[in-house]
């Protein structure tokens, strides 16, 4: 859980698709958009690295989004009202289940009449976590099923699996299985104090998705004020140009350092401008412990790669980049941990970010370009006036002790994101999100 500071206020609706599968709801239902400041990455360990059914209906879901994408929805009987951060790269929907000085929004079990804790002795203890980075275990002092999560930054969390109802607009969804969690430690408790919990939407039997049995969803987060959409379920419009796939990677055979149930696709090159990267394509290729998948993360906000393709890519991009920017020289500055490429930045040079070289990942039948504004990110706290440094939006993951490529949602913005879980492949086009909102009628 890597801590990313900046504000970015994102609004993002919820929308279910009328499709071939049951949901006790068959209405519209649009509910309040908020908008909140706060930022997660939410990137599990494994455990061998740690201590320690879908829709009829068109319904509308709070959403919003300060560098980790959060939505709003009820829990339990009466509704309680909870945020959780929407992750990708997760299994486990979790809620903060106990009111310390430091959280504002927590759900209380005590006041639903639904909320059902998981003994020791279920079965449910154990098939249905089998996918967990760490294994459920038992509470020696409630005899209830323990689970725990533990992040990239040393934070962690732990409590207790339950079940409880969870509402999508008016549309009640019984029993679902969370982590209800009342310890933990956090690196950042600003951040956490600003929502009540995680949703889970990896492939996992136990993530909101997989619950939900939803067929697919799919996203479109914009470049310019952060706002969104969301949509569960099916979708085909006419002003979405035809997206392109590329397939799951599928792994069955139990690895130390491969995530089983992530959106793993297989890289396969990386483009500067028009120079391929001088690469051989074994360097995309996961080892033998498991080590150097690549997972499309919600929960992650840039991009990070190992170290060898890293270092190729900086080089480049420095190379080319060369007579546009000047380098910001200061050796013990590293961004975020992991992203030692920056740039001292003037008022009138900021507009040169337009001629930069667009970098391209190659995956397996489709290609995704970020160009532009997207290739930089403004450090606030290193800004003055009209000086800014601004730091290459690619990372070093061997920094951030993570053994794998990581595509964050900021090299997603203004593109069209589709995770479909019945033919088991990610579609993605280019397009703008604020027209996407306006042709669905969510305003400008």
């Amino acid at each position: 859980m890597s801590s990313f500071h900046f504000l970015l206020q994102f609004t993002i609706f919820l929308l279910l698709f009328h499709q071939k599968f049951s949901f006790p709801s068959k209405q519209t239902l649009l509910l309040p958009l908020r908008k909140t400041l706060g930022a997660h990455h939410r990137r599990p360990f494994p455990s061998s690295a740690v201590a320690v059914s879908a829709n009829a209906a068109t319904d509308k879901l709070a959403f919003h989004h300060n560098v980790t994408l959060t939505v709003s929805l009820s829990v339990g009987s009466p509704p309680q009202e909870v945020t959780m951060v929407l992750d990708t790269g997760s299994e486990l929907s979790w809620l903060h289940c106990k009111k310390t000085p430091d959280l504002k929004s927590v759900f209380a079990p005590q006041l639903s009449k639904s909320y059902k804790p998981v003994p020791c002795v279920s079965p449910v203890c154990k098939t249905r976590t089998r996918d967990l980075p760490i294994p459920a275990s038992c509470d020696p002092n409630n005899k209830l099923c323990h689970v725990a999560v533990s992040y990239a930054d040393a934070s962690s969390i732990e409590g207790n699996l339950a079940y409880e109802n969870f509402v999508i607009g008016s549309a009640t969804r019984p029993g679902f299985l969370f982590g209800c969690m009342d310890s933990g430690y956090s690196s950042n408790t600003d951040e956490d104090s600003k929502t009540t919990g995680l949703m889970g939407m990896n492939r996992g039997s136990l993530s909101f998705v997989s619950q939900m049995g939803f067929p697919k969803f799919s996203y479109c987060i914009s470049g310019s004020d952060s706002s969104g959409v969301l949509l569960l379920g099916n979708a085909r419009f006419s002003w979405l140009r035809e997206l392109n796939y590329t397939p799951l990677i599928q792994r069955s055979d139990p690895l130390p350092y491969y995530d089983r149930v992530a959106y793993t696709v297989q890289l396969e090159g990386i483009k500067v401008g028009n120079k391929l990267l001088n690469l051989p394509k074994s360097v995309f290729l996961p080892d033998h412990t498991g080590a150097g998948q690549t997972m499309v993360d919600s929960g992650t906000q840039f991009t990070f790669l190992l170290g060898p393709v890293y270092t190729a890519l900086r080089n480049e991009f420095l190379q080319q980049t060369k007579g546009v920017l000047r380098v910001y020289e200061d050796p013990n500055f590293v961004f975020q941990g992991a992203m030692d490429l920056c740039y001292r930045v003037t008022g009138s040079s900021h507009q040169s970010f337009s001629n930069l070289p667009r970098v391209s990942l190659m995956f397996r039948g489709a290609e995704m370009s970020v160009s532009g504004e997207r290739l930089l990110y403004r450090v606030p706290e290193m800004s003055k006036g009209s000086n800014s440094v601004y730091c290459f939006t690619f990372g070093n993951s061997d920094l951030l002790g993570i053994e794998a490529f990581v595509i964050g949602h900021h090299h997603q913005q203004n593109v069209w994101m589709e995770f479909d879980l019945v033919k088991s492949r990610v579609g993605f086009a280019e397009i703008s999100c604020d027209l996407a909102r306006q042709k669905l009628g969510m305003g400008s």
